[in-house]
């Protein structure tokens, strides 16, 4: 679980990320070597390509706000820089050729153009149709305005006669996006056409739902930002970075994550870094005596007093240094929220992920919940008003799926046109369950709908 959560961690990937327009990266602010380094860690050179911060660790129960795997921080930590990264992400459009001799043009469309946005989503753009560096673009608007030639040639206007029509077909940032431009790439791709890529910055720090992990496979996300002056201290004024919970550490046997702790400590009042290399490295009591000549109790357990009343803690509470590293998962990245939306062509359900604006899925078993609770009027509104609700026509006589014939404005039964069209209801129903009776259909099956009134 530590390895795979190494491969997470935010650092410097490459020394010239200022240099490229990779598709995504993140980099953090201040990336230090950790107190407690191996062997292979020198070996390797990983203290060249550090991912990682030293903070100051208590283990402890905080209120209820590390319940579980969560963490408490420092906020004022947060705020002098600790866990701090930048991501960068690239956008890319070029001018296509098309058969024909048709092609496209980066501009600002003309308001005739058709599929226009309203002209606030290009205030930024300069004259070529593209967006300047330092630029801060929200979601929604336009990074490179473009007009591509119509999807079928010669469409004929209300009055008859062929023209030239645009169709606007612009770089946007989607919905839950947003940055500063970083910088604006203009280049020539492989097939000679203009290429631009434009990279968007945005500074991510560290906010509820971030998720934190050591190097023993005890990930975490934060629960709370609380205060420094709210959090514990020991006799020496030393605050903590950061909380977890003691319950995180039996039932795993991550040790390791302990010594780290007291060796972390011991390397920050002798001076030097500590060798974590198993079974050749140093050993507790080597630690132990540091801690020793230092005046501090060996297992390095202290009292803190309580931020908010203090008091002193009742129970000594375990505090060290130990590497921590943020991970990519951040909540920012992650956040999805959705009212109404696009729908699916085929089955008319709300569209699925966060990148196509979906809706959340609300599945059996929360369906099952809900009939334990009775709610039956809320399990209504979920799985059809606010699904796939749709009206049809159908026969009370033959059980058939009416036709609507709007050209002359009439309402029949297929399998028989005589059925007086007052015997024709209109019914309530999912569009899923109509594409069921269509399959069927398909099967060489003839389902028909029998009706009766609400009783």
């Amino acid at each position: 679980m530590a390895c795979a959560m190494a491969k997470q961690s935010l650092g410097t990937y490459t020394v010239n990320f200022n240099m490229r327009n990779d598709s995504r990266g993140h980099i953090l602010y201040y990336p230090q070597q950790p107190l407690a380094q191996t062997k292979a860690y020198g070996l390797l050179g990983f203290a060249e390509r550090a991912a990682g911060q030293n903070f100051v660790v208590a283990v402890t129960s905080s209120y209820g706000y590390n319940i579980g795997d969560a963490v408490v921080m420092n906020k004022n930590a947060v705020n002098r820089g600790l866990g701090r990264s930048v991501f960068y992400k690239t956008h890319d459009s070029e001018e296509r050729r098309y058969p024909g001799g048709q092609r496209d043009k980066f501009e600002i469309p003309a308001a005739t153009t058709s599929g226009y946005r309203e002209e606030s989503a290009y205030r930024f753009l300069g004259e070529d149709g593209i967006i300047s560096p330092e630029c801060e673009a929200d979601s929604r608007d336009v990074l490179v305005g473009k007009t591509s030639p119509p999807r079928f040639l010669e469409e004929i206007t209300v009055f008859g006669v062929t023209e030239e029509k645009k169709r606007e077909n612009s770089l946007t940032l989607k919905s839950g996006e947003g940055g500063v431009v970083d910088s604006v790439l203009l280049s020539d791709s492989l097939a000679g056409t203009r290429l631009v890529k434009v990279r968007m910055r945005s500074i991510k720090v560290p906010e509820v739902g971030d998720k934190f992990a050591s190097r023993h496979g005890q990930k975490g996300v934060i629960g709370m930002l609380r205060p420094q002056e709210d959090m514990p201290f020991t006799k020496d004024g030393i605050v903590p970075d950061l909380i977890i919970n003691p319950h995180a550490i039996p039932s795993r046997m991550t040790i390791g994550h302990l010594l780290e702790m007291l060796g972390s400590k011991a390397a920050c009042y002798s001076g030097k870094i500590v060798d974590a290399t198993a079974f050749e490295g140093d050993t507790d009591e080597g630690m132990k005596k540091i801690m020793r000549e230092h005046g501090l109790e060996e297992y390095g357990e202290e009292v803190l007093y309580d931020g908010f009343t203090g008091k002193a803690i009742k129970t000594k509470i375990f505090i060290g240094v130990i590497y921590y590293q943020k991970l990519h998962h951040l909540v920012s990245n992650k956040m999805h929220v959705r009212s109404r939306g696009p729908v699916q062509l085929l089955t008319h359900q709300p569209t699925e992920g966060r990148s196509r604006e979906g809706g959340l899925r609300f599945g059996e078993m929360e369906r099952d919940c809900l009939i334990g609770y009775g709610a039956s009027m809320l399990i209504k509104e979920r799985l059809l008003d606010e699904s796939d609700k749709t009206t049809l026509f159908v026969s009370s006589k033959t059980g058939a799926i009416a036709v609507q014939d709007h050209t002359k404005n009439r309402l029949y039964d297929p399998l028989d046109p005589s059925v007086d069209a007052k015997d024709i209801h209109a019914v309530e129903m999912s569009y899923a369950f109509k594409l069921l009776l269509d399959e069927i259909k398909a099967l060489g099956i003839f389902p028909r709908l029998i009706l009766r009134d609400k009783a």
